[in-house]
Order: C-alpha cells, then sequence, then structure tokens
C-alpha cells in the first residue's frame, strides 16, 4: 500500500459485499472524524468534492445498491481521483467468505439486494464478482469472516484513525433534580448529601464555577473521599467502554437546584479527565437555562 500525503484531504472509499461490514466501517471513520456519506450515488461525487471546502476527511459508502453504480466507473473515479492536487484518495475493502454471509443473511433474516428471489446465495455470488476487480485494487483490504464488531473497529482504527486508536468524548454535566433526570446520560451521581452553598446568604446568588462556592462544597469532609471514588470509577469504566467502542460516555451531577454542588462536582471531573488526556466537553443545565431565560 501506498502511504497517503497526509498534506492533502484524505478520501476513504469503502466497499464490499453487502454483510461484509461496511455501515460499521462507515461508523467507526465518522468516530474517528471522517464525514461518512453511505451510498453515495458516483454522478454526485464530482459535485461533493467541487464543493466548499469542509476540512474533514471524507469517507463514502459505495456499492451495488445504487442505480449507476459500475465497477470500471468507480475504478475510472479513482484513476482520477489518484492524479487531483489536494486529494489522498484511497479504497477500502471489506471482504468476507461466502459461507460466512450466508450465516449473517440467514441470521437478520434480511434479503440480498442483489437476489433475484429468496437465495441470498445467488446474489452473493453475483456481487463478489462483481467486486472482483474492486478487490483486486483496494489499498487496504480486510477479512471480516472471523472479526466480530468490536474486532473490525480496531482494525479500521488502525489504518485510518489519528494515532491508530478511536477516542471517546466524554459529557459531563450538572443538573438539578427538580426539573428531572437529564436525558440519554449513561451515569447519574446524587449531590445532595453534600453540603449546601444555597443556606450561605453570600452564595446563594453565585454558583459552582465561583470559586468561593467551590472552596465552600469542597470544605465538606465528605467531598474529598466522594471525589476520589468517583475518579477510581471513571478510571475503571472510562478506558472499558472505549475500548467496546463506544463513542461517547455521559456522567452527569444533580443536586436540588443545580446550581452549587452539582456544578462544584462537574467542575472538578472534567478537569481530572481533561488533566488525564480524555477529551471533555461539560454542560451546566440549570445554568444555561438561566442564561437563555437572561437573554
Amino acid at each position: 500500500m501506498t502511504l497517503p500525503d497526509h498534506t492533502a484531504r484524505r478520501l476513504v472509499l469503502v466497499s464490499g459485499p453487502s454483510g461484509a461490514g461496511r455501515s460499521t466501517a462507515l461508523k467507526v471513520l465518522e468516530d474517528a472524524g471522517f464525514e461518512a456519506i453511505d451510498n453515495l450515488p458516483l454522478r454526485l461525487l464530482p459535485a461533493l468534492l467541487n464543493g466548499p471546502e469542509q476540512g474533514r476527511p471524507l469517507a463514502l459508502g459505495v456499492d451495488p445498491r445504487n442505480r449507476d453504480f459500475s465497477t470500471n466507473a468507480l475504478l475510472d473515479v479513482l484513476g482520477q481521483l489518484a492524479g487531483r492536487d489536494g486529494l489522498a484518495p484511497e479504497l477500502l475493502y471489506l471482504d468476507c467468505s461466502v459461507d460466512v454471509l450466508l450465516r449473517r443473511f440467514s441470521e437478520t433474516r434480511r434479503r440480498h439486494p442483489l437476489a433475484t428471489d429468496d437465495r441470498p446465495a445467488d446474489g452473493i455470488a453475483r456481487e463478489l464478482e462483481l467486486l472482483q476487480p474492486l478487490r483486486a485494487r483496494a489499498d487496504v483490504l480486510i477479512d471480516t469472516s472471523d472479526l466480530n464488531v468490536h474486532e473490525l473497529r480496531g482494525q479500521v482504527e488502525q489504518w485510518f484513525a489519528p494515532g491508530g486508536q478511536h477516542r471517546m468524548v466524554v459529557s459531563v454535566q450538572s443538573f438539578s433534580y427538580k426539573r428531572g433526570l437529564p436525558r440519554s446520560v449513561d451515569m447519574v451521581l446524587d449531590c445532595r448529601f453534600l453540603i449546601n452553598p444555597f443556606w450561605q446568604p453570600e452564595l446563594r446568588g453565585l454558583n459552582g464555577t465561583d470559586q468561593r462556592v467551590a472552596e465552600y462544597v469542597r470544605d465538606d469532609p465528605r467531598f474529598a473521599d466522594f471525589s476520589t471514588q468517583v475518579v477510581k470509577l471513571c478510571d475503571l469504566l472510562l478506558p472499558a467502554y472505549r475500548d467496546e467502542g463506544k463513542s461517547h460516555f455521559s456522567i452527569a451531577f444533580g443536586c436540588t437546584g443545580g446550581q452549587h454542588r452539582s456544578v462544584t462536582m462537574a467542575e472538578t471531573l472534567a478537569l481530572r479527565l481533561a488533566d488525564q488526556g480524555w477529551q471533555v466537553s461539560i454542560r451546566h443545565r440549570e445554568l444555561d437555562r438561566r442564561k437563555k431565560d437572561e437573554a
């Protein structure tokens, strides 16, 4: 394989027989920072590449489901793109044995897109023959016959993810129990046992991003142990979820008003995780709502 020019915009065309893992590979590339588009008609590719430069690498899923799909046409496009300045095209081909493809279609009970009737074996044979020239032309060929979804993710990341590994985004949030639990969070921790700055008149109108409030909450004798145990829990869980292929993990801290204790704890954990090298985003639900109301 010829190494791509990393000063050029990377373009990965993903192809292979149906059931070999093309959709999974596109999701992995999307998690790695690619702009991923599946089943793009070849006639639209020039318009996409000639459009405004987005700065992100591209990953395009191409397969015989397209009306205008042609092996020769795709090979011609690859040849044209290879001579284009500022672009580094690559063909990723996901291969798979016939018996495994048959088993996968049997397990999912999906109809093969090239089968004229309910006989997936005929469609698989037709598709493999059609795609043989692409297989021979592939820059990267991954046989998924013996791979599970996590192993496939690992191989795609080795070739295409920056640094050869998947990065998981960690979202740390604060919220008020009065307004209910936030949606779609993976872990919720209750901070209402900590000392409450609300009962201090000089702190009541402030929030946990203020140093005075943070120091007051951290002076609670239980804060240090609680914070330490939360960090240990994250040290255990986050690498495991990342290795499992999860692209996003969210942790939410709640208190009565979502203004003091939960904000302080969210800020504390977010800073600690960022120092450890995690990609962290932070959101304070109630503080954000208050800003919108004031605006």
